[in-house]
């Protein structure tokens, strides 16, 4: 089945790693082999595996921090650094599609072709990504964002982790910053799609109070199955749905495993069946299969040692099928986890 992720760092992996994803995972593996920092030697996103995993289109990042005054965690000492290095992962992208690898989707005509074309020749048709940015830090000004409009961008997410410029993200405490209250109506004039991954609780109920324009939540599971801040609570879930958002379950262990602990905890206690926990829990809220979906994050700052132990590769996402068929879920039900619903949310946006 047709699978449609709503959350890779590929262009990251490329570039901070110096991944080759042309290479097969286990070609990467090998070169990575000593390498001590954590997901190295342990990959499991690579283009071979996506092609054999039926990833049609995903929502692919660039992803570029500000490291500003009490943030805990690593980044760019100014925005306009940021800005240069998200620059340098679309030229990535841009260098990938001319030779064909991959294909950046902009607007529902091209959508629309591309996924007849994969329907028709998977074999031979370009990889989909939809661009997105991770943390709103590389938007130097507000004004900005409808020029990274012009680029491809098409969704945006205000924070990553620790006080951004735009929002208090995870691991911190806050809501929207005056520039993040600026950028708001810019992004909505934009057409752009508002990721509310990521952001603190008050930044939370700020962001969607404010945005009148089409939300997600793209990699995200659920507080009730996994407590932390990471995790959003039913009433932001449900939040999203009645919106008509979208919520990919993303597959880091330490969201979908209860005291996960990083770098202790051993993946063999968190199977695959804990992701269709949390797509289960989404259908259940909204009760239907209309906003769940897959955000997988694989290889998001970690590696197979922070992975369902039974998730080799990204193509092993094909087992969630099964999962939820033997939970009763039809193939209609199942569709709309793997690609109808992202699908429609995109073509919804951009009609």
């Amino acid at each position: 089945m047709l699978l449609f992720d709503g959350h890779l760092d590929l262009a990251m992996n490329a570039l901070s790693w110096n991944r080759d994803l042309s290479l097969s995972v286990q070609e990467s593996r090998l070169l990575e082999q000593g390498m001590t920092q954590p997901g190295r030697g342990r990959g499991t996103v690579a283009f071979p595996e996506m092609r054999r995993g039926e990833v049609a289109v995903s929502i692919a990042t660039v992803i570029a921090r500000v490291q500003g005054p009490g943030n805990p965690f690593p980044g760019y000492r100014t925005p306009e650094a940021a800005y240069g290095a998200a620059q340098g992962q679309l030229a990535y992208y841009r260098m990938l599609e001319e030779q064909g690898v991959l294909r950046l989707l902009a607007d529902r005509p091209a959508l629309n072709a591309h996924w007849q074309e994969w329907e028709a020749a998977p074999a031979t048709a370009p990889l989909g990504i939809i661009l997105t940015m991770e943390g709103a830090d590389p938007v130097v000004y507000p004004e900005q964002v409808h020029r990274w409009k012009e680029q491809g961008l098409r969704c945006i997410g205000l924070s990553h982790y620790g006080p951004g410029r735009y929002a208090a993200g995870t691991s911190t405490e806050g809501g929207l910053t005056d520039l993040g209250r600026a950028l708001l109506p810019e992004a909505e004039r934009a057409g752009l799609i508002l990721d509310l991954t990521h952001l603190a609780d008050g930044a939370f109920w700020e962001a969607i109070e404010r945005f009148e324009g089409p939300v997600q939540a793209s990699h995200q599971c659920c507080r009730t199955l996994v407590p932390g801040d990471r995790q959003m609570e039913d009433r932001q879930l449900l939040a999203v749905i009645e919106r008509g958002g979208v919520i990919g379950a993303a597959l880091d262990a330490w969201m979908l495993y209860p005291g996960w602990i990083k770098g202790e905890t051993g993946n063999e206690v968190c199977g695959l069946c804990r992701v269709a926990d949390q797509i289960d829990h989404v259908c259940q809220l909204a009760g239907n299969s209309l906003h769940a979906a897959v955000g997988s994050d694989l290889d998001g700052g970690f590696g197979q040692e922070q992975t369902p132990h039974d998730v080799e590769s990204i193509a092993d996402l094909q087992k969630l099928a099964d999962m939820l068929r033997a939970r009763g879920y039809s193939e209609e039900a199942v569709r709309n986890v793997f690609h109808g619903n992202l699908l429609r949310l995109f073509q919804r946006t951009w009609s």
